[in-house]
């Protein structure tokens, strides 16, 4: 059994989804949020997990319920405020917003309860993944920064999905895995524009920023990726796209899961990108069978990238 992954989780969700099932209305109630979907992934994978995570209220009553899984284990920090969530109609197939609350701000002793937590749990075992809250008002971008610093510091590898003020602040810590969308890129104003080349460009300079391997989503197009000083292209097998939310995350969760799994860096993009696949073809976020991830794996390509 590989070591546990520690997933930082600040703010999961209640999520609420009704489906129609043979012209009747289904409910389905889930957590939800970057970091639970990415745990969901790493645990199918074979990798245990541990999640710390702040919940409050009522949503949190449930959520604390909800997160335990087969080999997801739950550290909890009880907060005077809730746990956000959102209710969505898909039963024309479009997901339909219908509410979304954002979790509440977490006060100066929670936060600093929560960066215990996850301090303890990431040097004790050894890697990371931060994943980002639903809300800016949840924790401060800087939290974030320091977190990364400390763990890494202390032998802990710390890998991150996240944009904005939030990327900035970790890259001081020197995460061994940066994975950021071209998009993001694209609203932080690390790039001009979706080219390659200046995709390239930054990808460089995140890595002289602190990065380790950075990987850049490009929506449809094959995504890029810094191993070492080689950019590689991941071209994934064709596939119908039946949800396209969430396949980042889990691309970021089944590289992390595979890396702590032992596998050489190549092989862990071309899990990760089969992970990203799946999740596309499914409508549950973070979801997807091994042997499914194994055969897809087989036909992810990554070829070298040149200008």
């Amino acid at each position: 059994m590989p070591p546990s992954v520690v997933v930082f989780n600040p703010s999961p969700l209640v999520t609420v989804t009704i489906e129609d099932r043979g012209g009747t209305p289904d409910i389905h109630v889930h957590a939800g949020g970057q970091g639970v979907w990415q745990a969901r992934m790493i645990s199918t994978l074979g990798v245990p997990v541990v999640m710390c995570a702040a919940l409050g209220g009522e949503t949190g009553d449930l959520l604390a319920h909800l997160l335990p899984a087969e080999g997801v284990e739950l550290r909890r920090v009880t907060t005077s405020t809730r746990n956000g969530g959102y209710v969505h109609d898909r039963r024309d197939e479009e997901r339909d917003e219908i509410v979304e609350a954002p979790g509440g701000p977490l006060d100066r002793h929670e936060q600093d309860e929560l960066y215990e937590l996850v301090l303890h749990e990431g040097i004790t075992h050894g890697t990371a993944v931060l994943a980002g809250p639903n809300s800016d008002q949840v924790v401060p971008a800087h939290l974030y920064g320091r977190l990364a610093t400390d763990l890494s510091a202390n032998g802990c590898r710390v890998a991150v999905d996240l944009a904005g003020e939030r990327l900035n602040a970790v890259l001081k810590g020197s995460p061994f895995l940066v994975k950021v969308s071209h998009e993001e890129l694209l609203d932080d104003g690390r790039v001009d524009s979706g080219e390659p080349a200046e995709l390239v460009k930054a990808m460089r300079k995140l890595r002289e920023e602190g990065a380790g391997t950075v990987i850049v989503s490009r929506a449809a197009d094959p995504a890029l990726a810094l191993v070492d000083d080689d950019v590689l292209e991941i071209r994934l097998p064709p596939l119908e796209p039946a949800e396209s939310s969430g396949a980042g995350d889990s691309m970021t969760a089944g590289t992390v899961a595979s890396l702590v799994k032992g596998l050489e860096v190549r092989e862990a993009l071309r899990i990760g990108a089969a992970c990203g696949a799946l999740n596309v073809v499914r409508r549950g976020l973070g979801t997807g069978g091994d042997h499914a991830i194994d055969t897809l794996a087989e036909r992810v390509e990554l070829v070298d990238w040149k200008e």
